[in-house]
């Protein structure tokens, strides 16, 4: 009887401290869920183009770790790390940054074109070629730097608006 009596707490003791190494290894992921991704969340909320990094390895964290993220969810109050509404602002914060450097870009060109026409206006007609030349430079210059920053702006606008899409399964 006192073999059974030991072998029963035996295995009560063993199963409570299984019980209590499961409870640690999940409070343990949950921590470094929310070590990693509060530094993502702050850094994306500063630069929306870093979602296209972080978004995608949250989704398949998710799928790695569905439990976790239910209690992150519940906790945080929406989807960990990043919700619906926190996507769609990225993308707005995305357009209007993209407004502002249009307009300071429009704005530099035209100080700079401005300048060489003011030169062009101070001599005598006809107007020297490497003045009409450095004219033109300015022109495809801006065109260039516009070109190659707007594609930048389309190829980073579809991916945050495709993150923000119903069908993406954030939530």
């Amino acid at each position: 009887m006192i073999t059974l009596l030991a072998g029963a707490a035996l295995a009560y003791v063993l199963w409570r401290i299984g019980d209590e190494m499961q409870r640690r290894r999940r409070e343990a992921t949950l921590q470094h869920l929310m070590a990693m991704y509060g530094p993502a969340a702050a850094a994306a909320q500063q630069d929306p183009k870093q979602l296209i990094v972080w978004y995608p390895v949250a989704q398949t964290s998710r799928r790695l770790f569905p439990e976790a993220f239910n209690q992150l969810d519940a906790a945080a109050g929406g989807t960990f790390p990043f919700t619906r509404e926190q996507l769609k602002a990225a993308h707005a914060k995305w357009t209007a940054d993209w407004l502002a450097w249009e307009r300071a870009h429009d704005a530099e060109y035209s100080v700079k074109t401005a300048e060489v026409q003011a030169e062009i206006d101070r001599v005598p007609a006809p107007a020297p070629p490497l003045l009409r030349t450095r004219l033109a430079l300015i022109e495809q210059q801006k065109l260039e730097r516009y070109q190659r920053r707007y594609e930048e702006y389309i190829k980073t606008a579809k991916v945050l608006a495709a993150f923000s899409e119903p069908s993406t399964k954030s939530e």
